[in-house]
Parts: C-alpha cells; structure tokens; sequence
C-alpha cells in the first residue's frame, strides 16, 4: 500500500498544481486487476504472504488435485447429495460461470495455505482474512485493522470460485469443496455505493464509492449497459465482455458467464459472457522484440499499410496455448501461407489480422450462446490507438468498431460507479440514458469494407490455420 499512497499523494499535488482545489473531489473508485489473491492476518492488518496474480501458474497441480477430487469424490449438491465427473463440472459451472482453472482466487488460496505454514497457521486460528486486490486497497484505505472493513465487491467476488452468482452469496458447499473456513471470507457489496470514507492522507474522509474489476471496469466505462453490447480491451492480451442484461446466459461455446456489475445495494446484478485472448499485443512485442521487423508497437500499422492485405498468411499466435474459445492450451504458434513473395509487411498485416480473427471467434461464440447479435464492438486499450488495426477488426469481424477518443475505460467505469452511488450528475446506472454524453467527444467509427464473401473466405481460412496449430504438443489437444 505505500506505492498506491505516494500514487495518491502525487495525483493530488499535481491536481493542485493544475488549479484544482483538493475538495474538488467528491468520490473515488478503485478497479483492479481480478483473481489476484491477497491473505493477510485479522490480528495485525499486514500480509501473511505475497499476493498471486491473477495469470501465474504455479498452481497448477492444485488444479489437477482438485479435477481429481471432482471426479472421484464429487462436490455436495445437496445435504448428503454428492455429484462428480461430468455431473460435478457442470455443477461447478452453474454455481459460478466458472472451470476448474489456475486463474481462481480460490486455488490461488488454497496453495498459500498449502505451502505457507503462517498462513496454514492463521487459517486454523481464525487470524486469516482472504481477499482479492479491491478488498485489500479498500481495508487499508478504510482505516485496517482499527475499523476492520473486510469488503469485497461482487465482479471480484465472481471471479475467486466461491460465489453463487445467481443469489451473490459465497456457496458453503465450494467453500468445503476447497477446505475453507467461512470466517476468512469479506462481506460482499455492490460495485456502487458508499462502503466508508478514507482515513487518512490527502483525500482524508472522501467516501470510496465505487469498486470493480478492472474488465467489468472497462465495460461500464464504454456504456456496454445493454443486453447485446459488447467491449473488448486489447492489451498484452485481450479480454471481450458480452452484456446479457439480467439473465445468467450458460455458455456451451468456451465462454465464462460473469456479473458484469450490481448498480448498488439490492439491485438486480447485470450479467455477461466473457472471452479471453492469451496474446494481443504480445504478438506486435514479439515483432518488435524478438523478429526486430519493427521499432516500436506504434510502426505494425506503417508497415502493415504497405500492402493491401496479407498475401493468404495467416499467424495463430498461440505462444502459450489458445484461450477462448478454442481452449487448447497444446496449440502453438503458426505462420501458414508463407510464399517467395511474402514480406514484413505481410507479416505485420497478418499479426493485426490475428487479433481481429480471434476476437470474431468469441464474437461468434457470444451470439450463438445468447442469442443476439452484436450490435457494435466498443474498444479501448493500447492496440486501439491504430486506425489500420481498428479497420482491420471491423473487416475480418464484420461489425462496426467505436472508438472513444479517451480511452481509459476502466478508470472511467470505477469514476462512474462512484458517482452514481453519491447521484453525481444524475448517473444512475439502473437508467443508461443518464450517461448518454459521458465520453461522446471525438468518438470514431470504423465500418466494414470487406465484401461478405471475401470476407467469409479469409474467416474460413484462418480456421483451416487454428485447426493445424491445435495440439502441437501431443496429448494436450482437447
């Protein structure tokens, strides 16, 4: 929490520097990376280990422990009613849109108090308190261990394998599932409302009004609040959120069903689909880094524009395996279609056209699952700042792209959830017409221009490519 202090110290002197007065703010809202998981002591208020984030891998033998567990002992169901295998999965997924997978807080968890006798130790004397990053940032900016605010919101609270997101309680049976005590777990809230004011430093008694994952984040901060709206965040990888409104819509296409946000204390949760890409903008890295064909992220789209499409070359950046909705984490990286006339240029096409292709993918995905087309595909993130990919997107995808000239998504939704819960504004995010001129200025459009069956040929062209790429290291292809 030091660094996020001094972040906050100097976010305020520059403010005052730029002519703003410090009671100029009125709310704040904190968004964070999800699944992360923080276990810290109910006794001192201070960490027990380091956290683990939210892509690291090492508990992936506690993953397979626990498929095991699913397929020969079950999970309880009912009282005295177990299910397992097949049964257990589906289980498992009804109660929280989730797999079995080393993303989960709950795994995350589970290895701490596995592998840390501290934690083991707190855990089975009631000293530990679980929580993923929200949680932790709000206890501390709350006052610790003095006030003992143990809180976490509802999108974080989906993402840690605990919590029915139908009646957005935390399941006992998970909770045996995984070993877990009750006591260790925060008091859920609402991604909108007033959970308490700060307790000390520069913004002293400034209520925190607003938590939320950094992807439902993104959502809300690019007015996704329809059934049928979609965003997508394009960074090292990416990560596309499908509103589906007030219903829990179960995936049968490789997808995760999550609360997209709860505008506040007893509203009906929104849901969402949600699809992840391993690699976005770690492909143009890899370009720039290791194939040095370019010399900054920002020259893929010069290079690119230097040919008109990408000569029949197709790049299935699987550099670990293929997210959603392939989930093949066997496939690797693939250049088909390679000619002597291939060049740079093709390449760096082909790169940006990856994106593109995989982002369809999920798109198509979310529509059979749900049953509505998408009506526009809103963007933000580092890749979005190149017209040439943006138009790219919208030729392989088929749809409209709207890009925001600002484009920090995620702080917006955090700003927004936090003023709605004090009515800043009006926002009400129950009423999306309330938000209707947040972030209008500047906002471009990028229109298809592809022929539909030009663009159906290269569409079935790159799944000719995945399918090549699909389980390269042998017994890993599903």
């Amino acid at each position: 929490m030091d660094h996020a202090n001094r972040c906050i110290a100097s976010a305020i002197q520059n403010m005052v520097n730029a002519g703003w007065a410090r009671d100029s703010v009125k709310v704040i809202g904190v968004t964070n990376q999800r699944e992360t998981t923080v276990a810290w002591s109910r006794k001192t208020g201070k960490p027990l280990c380091r956290a683990i984030v939210w892509a690291d891998s090492r508990t992936k033998h506690v993953v397979a422990h626990y498929e095991q567990v699913l397929e020969t002992t079950g999970i309880q169901a009912k009282p005295g009613e177990f299910v397992k295998g097949k049964q257990g999965t589906e289980f498992l997924r009804k109660i929280t849109g989730l797999p079995l997978s080393t993303y989960f807080s709950a795994i995350k968890l589970r290895w701490m108090i596995d592998h840390h006798p501290n934690v083991a130790a707190a855990h089975e004397n009631d000293d530990l308190l679980f929580g993923t990053v929200e949680s932790w940032v709000a206890y501390n900016l709350l006052g610790g261990v003095e006030t003992g605010i143990h809180i976490s919101e509802v999108t974080n609270a989906s993402r840690t394998l605990l919590l029915n997101i139908a009646t957005l309680q935390w399941e006992p049976s998970l909770l045996d599932f995984f070993g877990l005590r009750e006591s260790i777990l925060p008091r859920l809230v609402s991604s909108s409302e007033v959970y308490g004011n700060i307790a000390s430093g520069p913004l002293k008694d400034v209520p925190i009004g607003g938590l939320v994952g950094d992807q439902q984040g993104a959502l809300v901060g690019n007015k996704c609040l329809y059934c049928g709206e979609a965003k997508c965040t394009y960074g090292t990888g990416a990560f596309l959120l499908f509103c589906t409104g007030d219903q829990i819509v179960k995936s049968t296409h490789g997808l995760l069903s999550t609360i997209a946000y709860q505008a506040g204390p007893g509203v009906k949760p929104v849901y969402a689909l949600e699809g992840s890409i391993a690699v976005a903008g770690s492909a143009v890295k890899w370009l720039r880094d290791t194939m040095c064909l370019i010399d900054s992220a920002e020259q893929v789209n010069v290079l690119a524009s230097k040919v008109p499409d990408s000569g029949g070359l197709f790049f299935v950046t699987a550099f670990s395996g293929l997210l959603a909705p392939y989930w093949d984490p066997g496939a690797a990286g693939l250049l088909i279609g390679i000619s002597q006339y291939t060049n740079p240029s093709h390449i760096a096409r082909a790169t940006l056209e990856a994106n593109a292709y995989q982002t369809r993918a999920i798109i198509e995905s979310m529509k059979l699952d749900s049953g509505h087309d998408l009506k526009h595909l809103k963007v933000d993130g580092g890749m979005t700042n190149g017209d040439l990919a943006m138009s790219v997107l919208a030729d392989v995808g088929g749809f409209t792209v709207v890009r925001p000239e600002m484009r920090e998504s995620t702080a917006l939704g955090s700003a927004l959830l936090a003023g709605a819960a004090i009515k800043l504004h009006g926002w009400d995010l129950t009423k999306p017409e309330t938000l209707a001129e947040v972030n209008t200025n500047g906002t471009r459009e990028f229109v298809p221009q592809l022929q539909p069956e030009e663009q159906l040929r290269r569409w079935e062209g790159w799944q000719r490519a995945v399918e090549r790429a699909k389980g390269w290291e042998e017994g890993h292809a599903n």
